[in-house]
C-alpha cells in the first residue's frame, strides 16, 4: 500500500497532464517579468515626455491661438427700490461693469511653419517656427446697436486682444495695421481667455501622455489699444512670428473663418472640432484649408462678459506634428500581446517532446519563456537608439536564433529542432502584423489564436494524456 502511492504519484508526474499543468504555472510565473517590462516601458515613456516638456519649456510649448477680438469696457446702471424703517423708500443706484466682446466679421488665418527635431539625450521632440498672419475685418455696428438704454460703453478705451497659450512662443510682431494706423502690441490678454489652460495635449502623442498648458497663468497673449475707435467697419492685418512644439490649434472666432496651414512636415495629424475641407500631404510637406461659418459653432458674434473670459475650448481645431513611428506606443502594444506569443513556444516545445519521445525537464521550459520575455526588453532598449522596425528585426532574429539552437541542444537531431525556429519566426511575423494594423489587431490576434488552438488539438487528438505505462 505504501509503495502504491509513490508509484501512482510518479506515474502522474510523468504523464502529459502534469506537464500541461506545469506549463500553465510557468506561464503565470512569467507574467511577473512581463509586467515589470510593461512598467519599464511606461517609465521610459514618462521620461521621454518629461524630456520633451523640458525642451519645449524654453522654446514655446504647444501653441493655441484665439482671436483677435475687440473688447470694450462698459457699465450697466440699475435703479433698485429699497425700503427701511428708518429712511423709508429709497432708490439705490447699482453700477455693474461688463466687457463687450466683438468677434471679427471676416477672419483669415494663414500659417507657414518650418519644423525641426530637437534632442535631449536619446529623446527628441518636433518643434516648429514660422509666421502667423491674421487678417480680416470688424463691423461693430450690430453689437453697438444692442446696447440697452441703461448700458454705456467707452469706445475710446477699446482694445484688440489676441489670446495665446504660450507667451514664450511669441517671437515678434512683424506688421499690425488697423485701417491706416499701426497698432502697438503689449504682452497679456487682459484677462480675456477664450479657452481653458487645461486643454489636453497631443492625441495619440509620444506615449499617450496628456500634457497641460503651463503658460504662467491665464494672461498669455498680446493686446493693443485701438486709436480713435468708431462704430464703423475696419480692416486689420497682423503678422506674428511664433514658435512652438507638437501641435497648433486655432479658434474659428470670425463670422466667416478661413484657415490655411502649411509646413514642411510629412506626417500631420488633423485634430479638433473641424477637419480640413481640403489637404495635400506628401512625404516632405503638407497644406490644409478650413472654411468655417459661425452657424457651425457655438461662438456668438458678440457677447457681454461680467466676469473673466469665456471658454470655447470645444471649438478648437488644428494639426499635430505627428511622428509616424511612435516608439513607446508600439512597445506598449507589443507587451500587451506578449502573453499570447509566450504560450506558442511552450506549446511548440511540448509537441516536440511528444513527437521525439525525448523528455524535457521543466527548467528548459522556464528558460525558453524567459528568453521570449527578453525579446520585449531588447525591443525597448534597441528602439530607443535605432528606428523601431530595425530594432524589431534585430531583436526577433536574436531570439529566434537563440531558441532554435537551444531546441537543438535539447532534442536528438535537427530533424525536429528546426520547427522551433519556424514557429518563433511565424510568431514574430504575426506580432509585427498586429503592431502595424492597429485597426485589425483584434481580428489578427483572434484568428491567430484560433489557428494555434486548432493546430494543437489536431496534433494531439490521439495523444494518451495519462502518459505511457
Amino acid at each position: 500500500m505504501d509503495n502504491a502511492s509513490p508509484s501512482l504519484f510518479k506515474k502522474f508526474t510523468r504523464g502529459y497532464t502534469f506537464k500541461v499543468l506545469m506549463l500553465m504555472v510557468l506561464v503565470l510565473l512569467l507574467l511577473i517579468p512581463l509586467n515589470m517590462i510593461g512598467g519599464l516601458v511606461k517609465d521610459r515613456g514618462r521620461t521621454a515626455a518629461s524630456a520633451e516638456s523640458e525642451i519645449m519649456e524654453a522654446w514655446g510649448k504647444q501653441m493655441v491661438e484665439a482671436g483677435p477680438v475687440i473688447v470694450i469696457p462698459g457699465v450697466k446702471t440699475d435703479e433698485v427700490l429699497t425700503r427701511t424703517e428708518k429712511e423709508g423708500e429709497k432708490v439705490q443706484i447699482i453700477k455693474t461693469p461688463f466687457t463687450l466682446m466683438i468677434c471679427p466679421k471676416m477672419l483669415d488665418i494663414n500659417a507657414v511653419f518650418k519644423t525641426e527635431i530637437r534632442k535631449r539625450g536619446i529623446f527628441s521632440v518636433p518643434l516648429f517656427s514660422g509666421t502667423l498672419v491674421l487678417s480680416g475685418s470688424f463691423d461693430p455696428s450690430m453689437a453697438i446697436s444692442q446696447i440697452a438704454p441703461n448700458e454705456s460703453v467707452s469706445l475710446n478705451q477699446a482694445e484688440l486682444v489676441i489670446d495665446l497659450s504660450s507667451q514664450k512662443g511669441i517671437r515678434k510682431v512683424n506688421t499690425s495695421s488697423w485701417d491706416n494706423d499701426e497698432l502697438f502690441f503689449q504682452p497679456g490678454n487682459r484677462g480675456h481667455s477664450l479657452f481653458t489652460r487645461d486643454y489636453p495635449g497631443l492625441s495619440g502623442g509620444i506615449y499617450s501622455v496628456s500634457t497641460r498648458f503651463e503658460s504662467g497663468g491665464s494672461g498669455s497673449g498680446i493686446y493693443a489699444v485701438l486709436p480713435d475707435f468708431e462704430n464703423r467697419e475696419v480692416k486689420f492685418n497682423i503678422s506674428i512670428d511664433i514658435q512652438g512644439g507638437q501641435f497648433i490649434r486655432v479658434l474659428p472666432i470670425g463670422q466667416d473663418t478661413h484657415v490655411d496651414i502649411r509646413s514642411d512636415w510629412g506626417s500631420p495629424s488633423f485634430q479638433g472640432a473641424f477637419l480640413p475641407g481640403g489637404s495635400v500631404i506628401t512625404d516632405t510637406d503638407f497644406s490644409a484649408e478650413w472654411d468655417i461659418s459661425y452657424l457651425s459653432r457655438d461662438i456668438p458674434l458678440f457677447l457681454k462678459l461680467y466676469d473673466g473670459g469665456q471658454d470655447y475650448t470645444d471649438s478648437l481645431f488644428g494639426v499635430d506634428f505627428f511622428r509616424s513611428i511612435n516608439t513607446y506606443a508600439l512597445n506598449t502594444r507589443a507587451v500587451k500581446y506578449a502573453i499570447l506569443f509566450l504560450i506558442v513556444p511552450f506549446l511548440t516545445l511540448f509537441l516536440l517532446e511528444i513527437f521525439t519521445k525525448k523528455r524535457i525537464h521543466p527548467v528548459p521550459y522556464l528558460l525558453s519563456g524567459i528568453g521570449n520575455a527578453v525579446f520585449y526588453l531588447l525591443l525597448l532598449s534597441l528602439s530607443e537608439q535605432i528606428p523601431f522596425y530595425t530594432a524589431y528585426l534585430l531583436a526577433a532574429l536574436a531570439v529566434t536564433l537563440m531558441m532554435t539552437l537551444y531546441s537543438r541542444s535539447l532534442l536528438p537531431s535537427w530533424n525536429k529542432s528546426w520547427y522551433m525556429g519556424l514557429v518563433v519566426t511565424i510568431s514574430y511575423v504575426l506580432l509585427y502584423a498586429v503592431l502595424n494594423a492597429e485597426s485589425y489587431a483584434l481580428l489578427i490576434g483572434s484568428v491567430g489564436t484560433f489557428v494555434v488552438i486548432a493546430l494543437v488539438m489536431f496534433l494531439t487528438r490521439k495523444l494518451n494524456w495519462f502518459g505511457e505505462d
